[in-house]
């Protein structure tokens, strides 16, 4: 079944040129600058303060721009409630900051209302809640129209944290997206948490043997363990980057490195010549690899925001972005 739909904690310290011409979807840099001249400014600070009061909005509200543009496209179907929707498909249900675009949308509708696209409020609160994290700042094209189908069905293609390189190559090829932007976008696990339940089957019983994952650093895993014990909660939550669970930086390629990946599918990266050689391109502590890094991350968001966009009379600009006009 299908659910349709229709009608100044941290300063900037570094700005991104990206090109800001549109490439044929019709989005474009500044597309709200006579129409809702503060909209950028205005989800800007509405994240700010959603995450000076609790950082982990930020991780949440980059993944949710990420699952959101892997199905469907960039359309902010991810926001529309309903028993058969995306919101609730297991990939999903573990997303927060939903509260933070319906208190940029309710902002917005108070002074320019039907004009803002939910897509567009989270495409710039995942970029803002990057910028919050310590990330650089990069322009972000506009002009996205909200969907009108929502199916939970349709995020079985997220890429899943069991997924072998071949399959994420594949996953992100089919997205128009290369296998630098595999690593890279990865690279946002740079903040965040899982849950045991999602990686505890590494630590114990791995592919049916009475042992652990051997990816996983031998001295690392009695840190794992402790976290999560064979029989414990599954709902605890263990840092994706270990050491730097709140600050956007290079550490976690590092960790990568040295077998402390959390997830099998992040693990993976190191273990393959296709995708290491990009992981390795990010190492090292240096103030020019973090640059480096946070400039190749704008990039590829800017190339996922792209993912299947809705312009011109497709789709709608919702007035409340969790249910239908």
């Amino acid at each position: 079944m299908e659910a349709q739909y229709s009608n100044n904690k941290t300063p900037i310290l570094f700005v991104i040129i990206l090109a800001t011409s549109a490439i044929g979807q019709g989005t474009r840099v500044g597309f709200y600058r006579t129409t809702c001249p503060r909209a950028e400014i205005i989800v800007q600070s509405v994240v700010q303060s959603f995450v000076n009061s609790n950082t982990t909005i930020a991780p949440g509200l980059l993944r949710m721009f990420f699952h959101d543009c892997f199905v469907r496209g960039c359309d902010a179907s991810i926001l529309l409630d309903g028993s058969y929707g995306e919101k609730t498909a297991p990939p999903n249900n573990r997303l927060r900051g939903f509260e933070v675009i319906d208190a940029a949308k309710s902002q917005l509708e108070t002074i320019c209302p039907g004009v803002v696209s939910c897509a567009d409020i989270l495409a710039l609160a995942a970029r803002d809640s990057v910028v919050q994290s310590g990330g650089f700042w990069w322009e972000v094209r506009t002009g996205r129209r909200d969907g009108l189908v929502s199916r939970k069905s349709d995020a079985t293609n997220l890429p899943g944290r069991k997924d072998s390189i071949e399959v994420q190559i594949k996953k992100f090829a089919e997205k128009g997206l290369n296998i630098q932007d595999l690593v890279t976008l990865t690279g946002g696990h740079t903040i965040g948490t899982a849950a045991c339940e999602l990686f505890c089957y590494r630590l114990y019983n791995f592919n049916s043997t009475n042992g652990p994952d051997p990816a996983i650093n031998q001295t690392f895993l009695p840190h794992l363990r402790s976290l999560c014990p064979e029989g414990g909660d599954d709902a605890n939550r263990v840092d994706l980057d270990t050491g730097s669970v709140h600050k956007f930086d290079i550490s976690y390629y590092e960790n990568l490195k040295n077998g402390r990946g959390i997830l099998e599918s992040d693990s993976q990266l190191w273990n393959d010549p296709r995708t290491q050689r990009f992981v390795e391109w990010f190492l090292g502590g240096s103030r020019e690899q973090q640059s480096k890094f946070s400039v190749e991350f704008g990039k590829s968001m800017v190339r996922l925001g792209d993912v299947g966009v809705k312009t011109g009379d497709e789709g709608e600009i919702r007035r409340v972005c969790y249910a239908i006009n």
